[in-house]
């Protein structure tokens, strides 16, 4: 918890110059001379009014972005209460009508590079080209308003192109990264029921070739809906389709000529369908996240204009993967008049260099990652400066995971002085950060600016008492236009409750969201990681239950527990330990070490393949039979036992003490 007697120092205050040249200045000037509100001087009087008067903000979006619809702007928000708060419910827009908006063919879209594939780079006009190309192309497949279109792709100018191109049908976007076993594929995918599948024929990762064909073919097995796949050469020039079933290559897909002379948009209502991320819990499948055209466009227009700062001559890189919401986030700047960079392949291949090499040779203005890949560099001793021209970088934004002050000191000691970091935090489930990057505030060392626009963020201790200067659970007490309009087949929409408004007995409710964070007194913040069990790693978050399925396959295993702890020494995206319970006369040496390592690996994500694997005599569980992952996470991080457990709601309370002993140890 920070003492505010002794704040961290400052590592960095915007110049006059920034402020004035931020986008965030002309638009509070606006908003105070057409709402007659005071909050030109002060981030957090425009914070204020955003959050009080939440309809009256997000309608001042609205308008100074000059958001094109059909119907009536009014009234912006309907029911205002959660968990579904209306909003525009008299409007109709598109997503990519906006992305396209007013854009100079001739101007510079997107650069992009890859382990495969050389830096090159899309014109404005060789965007809307593509996308038109494969718009049609799937118009003339029978896909219209509604139908899902998966893609099993990575981070590729042709992605961008295949999201705009669903989206202006009004059909529904889903993808993950070819790195995802096929297992988790199909756990996300089949729940949506997709008519179309967009697929990689393989990848290069790490130096590695890898085929996905034979996956494609499984994954075709799986997803009967699936009427057509399409395949886009990447791994080889030509690959072999003949194992697939409806299979065509990408060109004879969307060929150019003139049915693909031209882009339309179908405007749809503002909660119509725009895409459908996944976000895993402890139990059951991945949660299918329906985000609405119009939430996504408002929260991403103020998100990449007030506090991004994304501008004409800027350049944003951010290392994603499509299986990641920043992907999502990241083509959510095409909204604004930057450039974004997309690099697929490994952040550490041949080395951590990798990223910063690209950086210069592209320009970047703004530099995107993972907390954990700055920790890696910091670790490494890497000096990014060293034999690179790196001036162009102005800002270097960070996410998925805490970035430690040593992160922060870091990247000032190597970037320079004038360097704005901005470290943010946000969820899938929304698509987009609670909290991070103001332009026109300064750096604290190890905090986070303060809470975004129109997010409305306390923390509140275990009996839903709202605090300043303590640790506690993550609430927003006012709803968002990004919040999603639901998960798909949770037809009551009780899944939805249940996942983030019954944590606390409240009425209203309040979105619950499972980080622990602490606001301090000067308005900043600072996340220590997740308050539930889902591991978050490199962004990724999978559920403990798609894990241990992978596990306990293995014969050898009868039972499981695992846990993502942060802040500890060396390991820098959190420790995963794994703790398994074997079956009578087994033994856990490494040939089973490896064989859990590639089965997690193969069924759930290379990220997810735990540091260590400890063999234990019984899984703590409560009397209904839950697992204590919570509880044992927060004794590894050092709280009390009595304090992270009672004992009297276990049905093996003696289990609980081999993990104390290990906490001894840490």
């Amino acid at each position: 918890m920070s003492d505010p007697a002794a704040a961290p120092p400052v590592l960095w205050s915007p110049s006059p110059e920034r402020v004035a040249r931020a986008a965030l200045t002309p638009f509070a000037r606006w908003v105070q001379e057409t709402r007659d509100v005071p909050v030109t001087a002060d981030y957090h009087a425009l914070w204020r009014w955003s959050v009080d008067d939440v309809g009256g903000f997000w309608a001042a979006i609205w308008e100074y972005f000059d958001v094109q619809h059909d119907g009536s702007a009014e009234p912006p928000l309907g029911r205002a209460t959660m968990p579904h708060a209306e909003w525009f419910p008299n409007a109709a827009l598109s997503f990519p009508e906006h992305v396209f908006r007013g854009k100079d063919p001739e101007a510079l879209a997107l650069q992009h590079t890859s382990e495969l594939r050389p830096l090159d780079a899309w014109s404005w006009g060789e965007l809307r080209e593509r996308t038109a190309r494969i718009a049609a192309g799937l118009r003339a497949l029978g896909v219209g308003e509604g139908d899902r279109v998966v893609a099993y792709l990575p981070n590729l100018p042709e992605t961008v192109a295949a999201f705009l191109a669903v989206s202006s049908l009004g059909a529904i976007w889903s993808s993950c990264s070819p790195d995802f076993g096929a297992r988790s594929v199909i756990d996300r995918f089949a729940q949506i029921e997709p008519t179309v599948l967009l697929a990689v024929d393989g990848y290069r990762y790490g130096g590695r070739d890898f085929d996905r064909v034979a996956t494609l073919a499984g994954l075709q097995e799986e997803l009967p809906t699936v009427r057509h796949t399409v395949v886009l050469p990447y791994l080889s020039p030509a690959p072999d389709l003949a194992p697939l079933r409806d299979a065509t290559a990408w060109d004879d897909a969307f060929p150019a000529g003139p049915a693909a002379a031209d882009l339309t948009f179908a405007r749809v209502p503002f909660r119509h369908p725009l895409w459908v991320l996944y976000s895993s819990g402890t139990t059951g499948l991945p949660k299918p996240i329906v985000h609405g055209h119009g939430g996504i466009l408002l929260e991403l227009l103020k998100k990449q204009h007030l506090h991004l700062d994304a501008q004409a001559d800027d350049r944003v890189l951010w290392f994603t993967t499509t299986g990641w919401m920043m992907w999502n986030f990241l083509v959510g700047v095409l909204l604004t008049e930057a450039s974004i960079v997309l690099f697929d392949g490994n952040p550490g291949h041949p080395d951590l260099g990798v990223l910063w090499d690209v950086a210069e040779r592209t320009g970047t203005t703004t530099f995107g990652t993972g907390a954990a890949y700055l920790a890696g560099c910091l670790k490494a001793g890497l000096h990014p400066g060293e034999g690179r021209d790196l001036s162009a970088i102005r800002a270097v934004g960070s996410t998925g995971s805490p970035l430690s002050p040593e992160g922060f000191q870091w990247v000032y000691d190597e970037l320079g002085a004038d360097t704005w970091l901005f470290s943010t935090s946000g969820g899938t489930d929304v698509c987009t950060a609670f909290v991070g990057g103001v332009p026109t505030l300064p750096v604290h060392l190890g905090e986070l600016q303060a809470p975004s626009l129109g997010c409305k963020v306390e923390s509140w201790d275990e009996d839903g008492r709202p605090h300043v200067g303590r640790v506690g659970e993550l609430v927003l007490t006012e709803p968002l236009p990004s919040m999603p309009v639901g998960f798909w087949g949770d037809e009551d929409g009780s899944r939805y409750r249940d996942a983030y408004f019954t944590y606390f007995d409240v009425d209203p409710p309040v979105w619950r969201h499972g980080d622990w964070i602490e606001l301090t007194e000067r308005g900043t913040t600072i996340i220590y990681g997740r308050s539930d069990s889902t591991i978050n790693r490199g962004g990724i978050r999978m559920g403990t239950s798609e894990i241990y399925r992978a596990v306990l396959a293995l014969d050898e295993i009868v039972d499981a527990l695992v846990v993502d702890v942060p802040g500890r020494e060396g390991f820098p995206d959190g420790w995963m330990p794994l703790f398994v319970v074997l079956r009578e006369g087994a033994t856990l040496d490494d040939d089973l070490i490896g064989r859990i390592a590639r089965r997690v690996r193969e069924d759930c994500s290379p990220r997810h393949v735990p540091n260590e694997v400890h063999a234990i005599a019984e899984v703590p569980r409560t009397l209904s039979g839950k697992v204590l992952e919570v509880p044992v996470k927060r004794i590894l991080m050092g709280e009390a036992p009595d304090r992270a457990a009672s004992r009297d709601s276990l049905a093996n309370p003696a289990a609980l003490d081999w993990f104390v002993r290990l906490a001894a140890t840490l």
